[in-house]
């Protein structure tokens, strides 16, 4: 079970002017599940978009920044799951293709319009024919309301949807901001989630919402981690209908641009933290941070190799407060002139160790109090400046091995 998330109310998700989705059953690896979605996109929308990090990247990755590179404006995405159609080579890039010609045929759009996402196994063939056949389906199924149909079309291993909505006030008009997620294993980002989507009908320069896109994720979805795998699919885009009837942002850094920047950012963490929850195998959700560095680059290498670190993450989910190995992580790191006097760690309220030792008057039911919490916070405090970063983990449980080991099966 994930932890304290369950399923979005559809009710409670705004649709987006100028946004309409619409999901099928295209039988991509299994039958009877929803597993393909298009997101259709009025004319003169911006869109922006950042993707994964690892070499190794799938075919519809590198379709997608060809496609934005062109600039042709983006008018649909399509999103399959079960095939993640990397490692595939040419004919990977080949079929992702022809499903882009597939869906502009249908739209009476340019191949380069459509933006193309895939999810699941890796290294096998993404079946064109069944997302060809799929299309009508979906095409039918569009309707502005279906973002929770979206949230659940989108999943592999996650056991919720993920999505989340608001609304705030912008230059005396309602601007919405709508999202989805998917994510449940393969997760350290390094630039967003496996697949993350987030749209509005704000009024929003086009030559911001790239730079838009880029810092919603470095506050949000690269900030999380499972298992410090980077996967071969990470997207994140960013859409901008130009539908809200305030005046264009011309500046992120004007009133206007903090206030909706402001609202994304808290829609793209909750997305982005909902992923972590739904870890696999996740039994707790917990909070990294780290105070009193150098800059915030070495804050968060600090708390990547504690969120990493497999001792850390089981001794969590054992509710074992074995705590040096928190102090390990940390020495490890890599911060090479790192004084291990200078350190303090707490655990939640519990102050466990003072410059670099044990704290006299730490004891350890208090830590183990703190370790059976479903939430708990990690507070790494290094006494070498007033940088400070924050990442968001989960434990490591038997699950996991579990659902990874039968993944394909």
């Amino acid at each position: 079970m994930p932890v304290n998330l369950s399923a979005p109310d559809p009710a409670a998700l705004h649709a987006v002017p100028g946004i309409r989705i619409g999901v099928a059953e295209a039988g991509v690896r299994k039958a009877n599940r929803k597993d393909l979605t298009v997101v259709l996109i009025d004319e003169g929308a911006a869109v922006g978009g950042v993707f994964t990090q690892n070499r190794f990247c799938a075919a519809p990755v590198q379709v997608c920044r060809e496609h934005l590179q062109k600039d042709f404006g983006i008018r649909a995405m399509l999103i399959n799951t079960g095939n993640a159609n990397a490692g595939t080579g040419e004919d990977g890039l080949a079929r992702t293709r022809a499903t882009c010609i597939a869906l502009a045929r249908k739209l009476e759009l340019a191949p380069e319009q459509i933006l193309p996402f895939s999810t699941g196994v890796i290294m096998e063939p993404l079946p064109i024919d069944r997302i060809e056949a799929g299309l009508p389906a979906a095409l039918a199924d569009a309707q502005p309301a279906h973002w929770a149909r979206a949230a659940e079309g989108i999943m592999t291993t996650d056991t919720v949807p993920k999505a989340a909505s608001r609304q705030v006030q912008i230059g005396g008009a309602t601007v919405t901001i709508s999202g989805i997620s998917k994510g449940a294993g393969m997760i350290r980002p390094n630039m967003a989630t496996m697949l993350g989507f987030l749209a509005t009908d704000a009024k929003i320069a086009p030559a911001l919402v790239q730079p838009l896109a880029k810092a919603l994720a470095d506050a949000s979805f690269n900030r999380v981690t499972i298992d410090g795998d980077t996967s071969t699919n990470d997207s994140f885009v960013v859409i901008a209908t130009q539908k809200a009837a305030h005046a264009t942002i011309d500046s992120l850094d004007s009133a206007d641009g903090r206030a909706l920047v402001d609202a994304m950012q808290a829609v793209a963490r909750q997305l982005a933290q909902a992923i972590v929850r739904d870890g696999e195998g996740a039994t707790k959700f917990i909070t990294v941070q780290v105070e009193g560095g150098r800059d915030g680059a070495e804050c968060r290498q600090v708390a990547y190799a504690v969120a990493h670190s497999p001792l850390v993450k089981t001794a969590f989910y054992a509710s074992d407060p074995n705590l040096g190995r928190i102090l390990a992580a940390v020495g490890y790191a890599g911060i090479a002139d790192l004084d291990q006097t200078g350190i303090d760690l707490f655990l939640d309220d519990v102050h466990v160790a003072v410059k670099g030792g044990r704290n006299p008057s730490y004891r350890e039911e208090d830590g183990q109090r703190v370790m059976k919490q479903s939430e708990i916070t990690v507070r790494i405090v290094l006494g070498r400046g007033s940088a400070a970063d924050t990442v968001w983990t989960c434990d490591l449980s038997h699950d996991y091995v579990s659902i990874n080991a039968d993944y394909r099966s």
